[in-house]
């Protein structure tokens, strides 16, 4: 028992951090667009 709840505990932690990581990775992308999109309005 103390197998399977312990590998369901960390298996559960992986898919929890890989989420943050991939939202992370998604809102660094929009935010530097949007900084990128600021700037070169501001150039022209």
């Amino acid at each position: 028992m103390g197998f399977w709840a312990s590998l369901l505990w960390y298996s559960g932690l992986f898919i929890f951090l890989a989420a943050v990581a991939v939202a992370g990775i998604f809102t660094g992308r929009k935010l530097r667009n949007m900084k990128d999109a600021k700037d070169a309005s501001e150039n022209q």
